[in-house]
């Protein structure tokens, strides 16, 4: 069985109570999901959410010509499928696991809520919290170049993710070229170019779905 690591920072988790979290436990079934798999599928009507407690997943759509874009990562102690959940309308992203990963699936969410109030709001300020993202990342597509968009997605990761290693931080999450790409609205090949430009300034090294970057203050100027 896998380890509960702590919520991530201002995740939907670490902002409840002990009180909360335990009446929002017994509400839940824990389930187990393998790295790959489908968590929920957009397009579904369903009446469950889940809580994140392990691992970590991609929110992501196609577009109509089937291109994914990858709306967000989420981590340890996130909330989703909440929006479905409360307005009873089809999912708006696919979830998948980048990783093994755990959580308890909460049928009765909106009765939880109904039930407290604090959680309500706390909500309510998490979505637009969302909503502010999803603006910030578009003026992101409209004033950076690749290469800018590219490093202020590593910069999100190395700041969320990132792990201390010789000389750098290593980005241990295993995100492939494709989903980089798909998160920064840009093509694979845009990507790998934008890469190799900040391997040539020494600001980051790459591998097979890791990254370690040498030189953290260096790839946020490029991303401004």
């Amino acid at each position: 069985m896998m380890s509960s690591p702590a919520p991530e920072p201002g995740e939907f988790l670490s902002l409840l109570t002990e009180e909360e979290i335990a009446d929002l436990r017994e509400g839940g079934r824990k389930r187990r999901w393998d790295r790959g798999a489908t968590v929920m599928s957009e397009g579904d009507t369903s009446d469950w959410a889940l809580i994140l407690t392990a691992g970590r997943v991609k929110v992501s759509s196609h577009t109509a010509s089937g291109t994914e874009v990858v709306l967000a990562i989420r981590g340890p102690g996130s909330l989703l499928g909440d929006m479905s959940v409360i307005s009873g309308e089809p999912r708006s992203g696919t979830v998948t696991a980048l990783e093994p990963v755990e959580g308890y699936v909460v049928r009765d969410f909106a009765g939880f809520l109904h039930d407290h109030g604090r959680v309500a709001v706390l909500l309510l300020q998490m979505v637009v919290g969302r909503l502010r993202d999803s603006d910030r990342k578009r003026i992101e597509f409209g004033a950076f170049d690749t290469t800018g968009r590219v490093a202020t997605r590593l910069v999100e990761l190395a700041e969320r993710f990132g792990e201390p290693t010789n000389g750098g931080v290593k980005v241990a999450l295993p995100l492939s070229q494709d989903e980089l790409a798909g998160w920064t609205g840009a093509s694979r090949e845009a990507v790998s170019k934008a890469l190799r430009s900040l391997r040539d300034r020494g600001l980051i090294e790459t591998g097979r779905r890791r990254v370690i970057i040498y030189d953290l203050d260096g790839l946020r100027k490029r991303a401004r």
